[in-house]
């Protein structure tokens, strides 16, 4: 079950069994959920998801990254765990960014519906990545050929954001936040693998309830985000 967990990088899960193996500094209630059979890897997922969003709205509310509101680049960051490197995760979010941007132009003549446009887009990344994946197999890449469908999934259902986002802000629009949702993204796939945080979680769960005070003060930040003080910093400089 312990090697099981789908963290990101090698380390954790070493990190991990060493901690879990003789059941010491586990919390009862991780013991209680085990015992009731949740795997191990979905109660300690579950508990990061809370740190994970919070990150989320802190990129949002205090430094000003938008990215694709606050789902898409959660399921983004553990669609990264789930895949053997994180390379691979990068290249196939790529992959599917810039063949969804292609055939935006590409059936923009078609002049047809939105959602069978979509589902024309999808029909195609997934080719796409299927020759992604055995391109990789044909190097020698098994991590990449090995990919598991889920985070595949999770990538493709990117495109339905990036085109609407396309549709109504423009292309320049889109690919900023396709490259905002990747940094978020990035950033919580390292706090989420991160050894000491994973350790902590085991041991105190309780700690994840800090996030509801966190996110309340969040909720009623009312200041300038970090962006807009770079943005408008020739404006600030005359106020004083």
């Amino acid at each position: 079950m312990i090697q099981n967990l789908p963290v990101g990088r090698q380390g954790s899960k070493l990190e991990i069994q060493n901690l879990l193996d003789p059941m010491e500094n586990v919390s009862p209630l991780i013991k209680y959920f085990i015992e009731q059979g949740v795997p191990l890897d979905t109660v300690i997922l579950l508990l990061i998801l809370p740190i994970v969003v919070t990150l989320i709205a802190f990129f949002r509310q205090v430094i000003g990254i938008k990215a694709f509101g606050i789902y898409t680049p959660a399921i983004v960051t553990f669609a990264f765990l789930a895949i053997p490197q994180l390379r691979y995760g990068v290249l196939i979010f790529c992959v599917v960014i810039l063949v969804g941007m292609l055939l935006r132009f590409a059936l923009k003549g078609l002049r047809i519906l939105y959602l069978p446009r979509v589902a024309i887009t999808l029909s195609i990344i997934a080719f796409s990545i299927l020759i992604l994946l055995s391109v990789g197999g044909a190097m020698q890449r098994t991590g990449l050929a090995a990919v598991s469908i889920f985070p595949i999934l999770i990538m493709i259902t990117i495109v339905e954001k990036f085109v609407a986002a396309q549709i109504e802000k423009g292309n320049r629009a889109a690919v900023i936040l396709a490259i905002e949702t990747l940094i978020i993204s990035l950033v919580g796939y390292y706090l989420a693998s991160w050894p000491a945080l994973i350790k902590g979680i085991v041991a105190f769960p309780w700690m994840i309830l800090i996030t509801i005070p966190i996110n309340i003060f969040l909720g009623k930040w009312d200041g300038l985000r970090l962006n807009e003080y770079i943005r408008f910093r020739e404006v600030l400089k005359n106020l004083k």
